[in-house]
This record gives structure tokens, sequence and C-alpha cells, in this order.
């Protein structure tokens, strides 16, 4: 078995030993506990090789619980850009910002609903909830923070051109409701939402605009709830289709943007790919939140708490405007390049997604609002994947939420606001392998590999001493004969006795001689 082969066996049925929950190998899996899990027929089974066996997902191979859960503690860090300045930038001045942040979360997932599909396929939805982290953040949820109001500035743009009563009667309703273009709430609102009388109307006389009810917050639909009912291949019988996104939602292809490549599916659900990587590789994933397919580029090999691994990063082309990248014209209507109009799948609103501070964008987007600095190092996103297996041992996707602004004739609450595109949050999810997984890819990736390396050159010295040993004492007999017979004879008789010695030595009686003379 090749040896990268065989490291990635032994990691897996480690693996396996360490998980309490593992499941045996061969039966129906768990389908009997009412989880939806049915294993894949045995005839399937005698195809594969034991390493493919248990990289591939089905209950009975000791992967499966990796995938399910990956034993990898996730993070959500979200920084919020304050607004210092509302009232100046009501008047046309130009907007500044300060950071504040991170408030962190710890991000919980777990898959369920798991169905094996008679076309190779699994489908499957991902449960996510999140829990605030006070030690891990600077600042409490009870902390207020400026922001733009996305449902009056955001409708404001949204209804630009749109008969000029359909707007005064808007205003209206903005006044009547109380309703100002900046809102100044805590972050616990801000995240998982909060009263709005604007969202009350809007539900009472247009029920299936808004795709949520009651409160109103970024992150109020992420949540205890999941990201679309996700199809993957499970490589039992295509190994290079192992996690390609098959389906989500039961679409293999959304209709979001303008053009068929950019509403293609493509890659992995983002958390998993195929083993075996080379530096020629990429990683490519669909995200939901995006509605989008990404593509993640190889920068470098690294070295994660002593694992080898490869660098992927996102190329300076992700969110460039078509102009700039023109198979990213399907995304458009662009505005400068570097962030991408997500209006279309987000109801209309005009949002545009980015890196954080506008890194890798148009400067002048940067230079619009005052305390923004845009870093490589803090702000790029990356994913360390450990090449043999396919798992990220270290990762950090990070993202820009930001809202176009600019007063609207007719709709008083704009006041003479100049067009910005506005950055209101940013955001990294991340994780990495530690603990007693951690430690387990370790021995069996690199430390057992390295001792045998090592120990086949041990065993080819002792073996070549220990057959040394022979020969050399057969030559030191032949030489104890000859000295004998040399001080005792002369002539024939002399060269007749000594071959004589020499053949008493190879006899049955020489082995043990020879333990004596490797005795001394």
């Amino acid at each position: 078995m090749p040896r990268g082969l065989w490291t990635l066996s032994w990691a897996l049925h480690l693996h396996g030993l360490i998980q309490a929950h593992s499941r045996p190998r061969g039966g129906q899996g768990p389908s009997a506990h009412g989880t939806g899990e049915t294993a894949i027929p045995a005839s399937v089974k005698p195809q594969l090789n034991s390493w493919q066996w248990n990289v591939r997902i089905d209950p009975s191979s000791l992967s499966f619980n990796m995938w399910k859960e990956i034993p990898v503690p996730f993070y959500l860090s979200v920084y919020f850009f304050d607004v210092l300045n509302p009232e100046e930038i009501l008047r046309g001045e130009k907007p500044e910002v300060r950071e504040r942040g991170p408030y962190v979360y710890r991000e919980f997932r777990h898959k369920s609903n798991i169905t094996f599909n008679s076309n190779d396929t699994v489908s499957f939805l991902e449960k996510r909830s999140f829990q605030f982290q006070p030690a891990k953040s600077q600042g409490s949820e009870s902390d207020h923070i400026v922001l733009p109001n996305i449902l009056v500035l955001g409708a404001a743009v949204m209804m630009e051109n749109r008969p000029m009563s359909l707007k005064l009667l808007l205003t209206l309703a903005f006044s009547t409701l109380g309703e100002r273009a900046f809102m100044n709430r805590t972050v616990g609102e801000i995240m998982w939402g909060y009263e709005d009388p604007l969202v009350h109307l809007i539900n009472k006389y247009f029920p299936d605009m808004f795709p949520f009810k009651g409160k109103f917050g970024l992150f109020a639909g992420m949540n205890d709830s999941d990201s679309g009912l996700f199809t993957v291949f499970t490589g039992v019988r295509n190994f290079s289709r192992i996690h390609l996104v098959d389906k989500w939602n039961g679409l293999s292809k959304v209709s979001f943007w303008h053009s068929d490549q950019c509403n293609m599916i493509n890659g992995t659900s983002g958390q998993m790919w195929a083993p075996f990587m080379t530096p020629e590789s990429s990683l490519e994933f669909y995200s939901p939140e995006a509605c989008r397919s990404m593509k993640l580029v190889y920068q470098e090999p690294r070295v994660f708490e002593g694992i080898p691994t490869y660098r992927f990063v996102a190329p300076k082309t992700l969110f460039a405007n078509g102009s700039v990248y023109p198979p990213n014209e399907g995304f458009c209507p662009c505005l400068e390049s570097g962030i991408q109009n997500v209006s279309t799948c987000r109801f209309g609103a005009p949002l545009f997604l980015s890196h954080p501070h506008f890194l890798n964008a148009d400067p002048v987007l940067a230079e619009a609002v005052g305390g923004l600095h845009p870093s490589q190092e803090e702000h790029s996103l990356f994913l360390d994947v450990h090449p043999v297996t396919g798992i990220p041992m270290n990762c950090s996707v990070k993202l820009q939420l930001s809202l176009y602004i600019k007063a609207v004739r007719g709709i008083g609450q704009t006041g003479k606001i100049e067009p910005v595109v506005l950055p209101l949050l940013w955001f990294g999810e991340s994780g990495a392998m530690e603990g007693e997984t951690l430690q387990t890819f370790y021995t069996q990736l690199v430390l057992m590999p390295k001792v045998m390396h090592y120990a086949q050159y041990v065993l080819l010295a002792l073996g070549g001493a220990l057959l040394l040993v022979p020969i050399v004492f057969q030559a030191r007999s032949q030489d104890k004969c000859y000295l004998f017979w040399s001080g005792s004879k002369k002539g024939s008789k002399d060269k007749a006795a000594m071959q004589a010695c020499s053949e008493s030595l190879m006899t049955a009686g020489a082995p043990s001689m020879v333990l004596q003379e490797a005795r001394l």
C-alpha cells in the first residue's frame, strides 16, 4: 500500500476507536433509531478497498462521525462599524465609522435528516446554533451601536424609480411610525432581532414580502436553523465525486444571477474535500449565504501544529466586477470592483458582499468612508487543509456586509446623503482542530510515518550486521585452522588437515560455534 494511503487508513482507524459513539462496521447503521441514516448496500462493499471504504460517506465507515459532526470548534466573530456622525451624513458629509468588537459566538453544527439516495448521494440538513462567549469578546450584547436603518435606507433606494406619490406616501409612513435614517440598537438586537412597527405593517398588508415574521435582525434567520437541504455525493461508486454537491434545496443551479456560469452550484458544501490534493488543486464550495459558488486557490505549503497543510486563499478576482473579470459579469449590475451586489438574493435590498474593510477592492470605496484600514494580514480569508485527507485543520472565512445609501428625492428621511457603500459589519467564521482529534492526526499522519521511515533504515542496518557475523566467523575460523596445522605439520598433509578443519566448521556443529564466537 502506498505510504499516503497507509497513513490515512491508520488515521481513520484510530479516529474511529476514540469516538465513543462510533458505529460498528456492517449492518444497517442507525436507521433503526429513527435518524434516517441507511447504510450503503452490502453488495457494494466487496468492490472497495479498506482505505477507500473508510473515507466515503456511509454510517459504517470510520470517517462517518467526523463528517456528521466535525470535531472542530467553530467561532463566529462579528465586528460592527459604529457610525460616528449620522447627522453630518444626512447633510451630505463623508461618513466616519469606528470598528467595534469582536463579539464572539460559539457555533454548533450538527447534521440531521441524513438520507442516503439510490444515485450515490446523501441528503442532509445542518442545524446551527450560536452561544455568546463573553470571555472571548470585547464588549457585551448590551453595547449600543449606531447603524444605518436598513429598512428605511434600503427601501428608499428600492423605491427610487417609483412614482413620486408612492414615495411621498412612504415618507408619511416612516414619519408616522417614527422611523429614522439611522438607529441606535444593542448588539443583541442587531444580531438576533428587534421589534419594528414597519415590519409588522409590511407583514400585515404584504405577507409574502419578507421571509421573516416578527423581529428583524441581521442574523435572526441563522440561529437554530439550517442553510438548506444539501445533497452531496458519497463517493462509494465514484471516488472522484466524493463530497461534491449534487443539489441544494432540490436545485441543480440557482436563478439569482444573469449567466449560467454564475448560477452553477459547484464544489462541496464547504466542510470537507476529496483527499490526495496537489498544488494544482482548488477548493470550490457553494455558499447559501452568498447565494453563489466560490473558489479558493492554492497559495503555499504550511504547517499547523506539526501537521503539513496546503493553504488556500481567495483570488483577487473573487468579488471583481465584470469589467475587471469578465466571468463575473453575470453577478452585475455592479458598482466599483471588489464588491458583489447580492440584492437579487436579498429581496432587492441594496446589499453588497466583500472582503472586510474593502480589501482587494477599488481604493475609492475605502476612501469614501473614514475609519477603514484594509489589511491583507487581518482581513483576508484562508483555509489550511491537510492534503492527504482533504480535512481543514485551520480556517478563517471573513466577509463584509455593506449597504448602498443615497438621498432619494421624495423620501425626506434620506436628507442629502451622498451616494456611498457604507459598511455595516464584517464577520469571520473560524475553526482549528485541537485536543484529542489533533493529537490523533499528528500521531498517525506525522509521527508514525517518520518512525516507519527511519525504522526501515535501522532494520536494514541490523539485517546487514547479522549477515556479516557468519562471514566474519568463517574467515576467523579458517585463520585458526591454518595457524594450528602450520605449527605442527608441514607439506601436503597440512593442506588436507586444514581443509578437514574448515569442512568440520561448516557441519551441523557450526551454528553453536558461531553463537560462541558472536558472544566472544
